[in-house]
Order: structure tokens, then sequence, then C-alpha cells
């Protein structure tokens, strides 16, 4: 289908559409002709949005840690629109602390929102977009999944958990033409520093928070969500997508340090690595028989 200057109408399906990148995201959208489902915590934004764009947004509350909800909230946009074209999995989460302060509860929680929210909604999707034969998911990761960092252990953890599932999901969609990217963002002006959650903090890890208060101090290369969007735009239009779009270069100086430190050390230990495999028969079999992976 296509808008009448004969650009594509595109229906999106956005989460965590109430502020920061979300809001950004579907502004874009929105801007470039597009339809969109934003389903948000906050019913207020939304509703402001749908009554800026009359016919072109429907309004979602949700919370993505509800598996029904998510699944009926994905059914009523289907139902709505006809169609989803372009998902995205923005709604997330900041919770700070050491690992050790974590509590249960506290950890699963971080988990729930970033992860299982984000599974919840590429579930609820694929059949309808296995069924048309096209899509693209889009998951927003971050800049805490290149790699671990003091204070976000968690917050990584449910990054790197997503861009795992993600990994597999591009593989089991392809073959249905449906498409998958990770967003890998560094700082942006969001919210989502104002709505963390903060662990109980341990006396013994006064010296390493105040190093890092330091460093914060030192001022911030946050930038405007929009130009998020604008990539995000690029993103979705190319017809060859990669798996991974960093944005920002504070992401992308970063993702290479990180990745020439990686190769570094697997190189300088490789004799370890290989002498630790050596394929024998498994046990009680012949010799020769073959031996299962992993």
């Amino acid at each position: 289908m296509y808008t009448s200057d004969g650009s594509p109408d595109r229906v999106w399906f956005v989460t965590g559409a109430g502020r920061g990148l979300g809001r950004a995201f579907a502004d874009a959208a929105l801007s470039v002709g597009d339809r969109v489902a934003i389903a948000s915590r906050t019913a207020g934004p939304l509703e402001e949005m749908a009554a800026a764009h009359p016919g072109r947004v429907l309004p979602l509350a949700l919370d993505v840690t509800d598996r029904d909800a998510v699944f009926a909230a994905v059914a009523e946009a289907v139902g709505h629109f006809g169609r989803l074209d372009i998902v995205l999995n923005n709604a997330g989460a900041l919770s700070m602390g050491m690992v050790e302060e974590f509590t249960e509860a506290e950890a699963r929680a971080q988990m729930e929102v970033n992860f299982f929210g984000a599974l919840w909604v590429a579930q609820a999707v694929m059949p309808t977009l296995r069924a048309q034969g096209s899509g693209h998911v889009v998951q927003t990761s971050s800049i805490a999944a290149l790699g671990g960092f003091p204070a976000t252990g968690l917050y990584s953890a449910s990054k790197f958990a997503l861009e795992g599932m993600s990994e597999a999901l591009a593989r089991e969609a392809a073959g249905f033409g449906v498409k998958v990217s990770i967003l890998q963002p560094g700082g942006y002006w969001t919210g989502l520093y104002t709505a963390m959650h903060g662990t109980s903090p341990l006396d013994a890890y006064a010296p390493l928070r105040a190093e890092l208060e330091e460093q914060f101090a030192e001022g911030s290369v946050d930038s405007d969500p929009e130009l998020a969007a604008e990539a995000l735009l690029h993103l979705v239009d190319s017809d060859d997508p990669p798996l991974r779009l960093l944005l920002g270069g504070t992401a992308y100086d970063l993702a290479f340090d990180i990745a020439r430190k990686r190769v570094f050390t697997w190189a300088a230990w490789e004799h370890v690595s290989r002498a630790a495999e050596h394929g024998v028969p498994a046990p009680g079999t012949t010799a020769g028989a073959r031996v299962p992976a992993g």
C-alpha cells in the first residue's frame, strides 16, 4: 500500500512509545507517512499522539511484562491496521547497582522488562509476519550489550540476553522473509536515567562509586533522540539491513575497542583453547562412532 504521494505506507508496532527513543521513533514513522500502533504503560502521551494524527495512530496501554496483554495488543493492532510491517521493541528499564547488591526481585524485574518483554512481543508478532512473508523486527539493545560495566551489570545482562535471542530469531525468521535488526545506541536524552531504579548500596563499593561519579561529572556526550530516529529510518528503508547497527560515535568506538581486545586475548590464549578439545568416541560406543556436537 502507498500514500497519495507514492511513498510506502507501512504499519509499525512500537513499544515504549510514550517517551525517549520510542517517542522519537514513532514520530519519525509518522513523519514519513506511515501508521503506528504505539504501546506504553503511560496513556497520556499516546492519546496526544493519536489526537495529533487522526486515523494513523492506534494507542495501546501495555505493560510488556504481561505476556497475555502483549498478545492481545498485537492482535488489536493487526485487527485495526490489517498487517504489521515494522515491529520495534523499545520498552526498557535501567536498574543501577553492583551485581552483589541486587535482590532476587530487583534482578528478575530487570530481566522481565528488557528481555522477556521483547521476547513476548517477538512471539506475538511472528505468526502475522510469517503469514505475510515479510516484516522487520527491530530490537533496541544498548551500548551496555557491548560489554559489562560497573553498576550496570544486570542491565548489561538483560541486553546480552536480548541480543542472543535476537540473533537466533534472525536465523529462524529469515526463511519466512522476515528481517531482524538490533540497535545498539550510545547515550541519548531519553528519561531513562531519571526513571532508573537503584539498589541499596553496600559500603564496600563506596570507593568505586566515587570513581564512577567523578567520571560522570566530567560531562555528558548524550545526544538528541531525533538523531537515532533518523538512523532508524535509514535502517528500515534498506533492502539489506544489518543484524546490528551501532548508534553514535561513542558506541562505534567502544565496539571496536572491545572487539580488538577480545581478539587479542583469544589469540594469546589460543594454545590453551585448542588443547581443551580432542574428539573421542562417546563413552560406551565403539571407536569411530559419531560424536554428538557439544
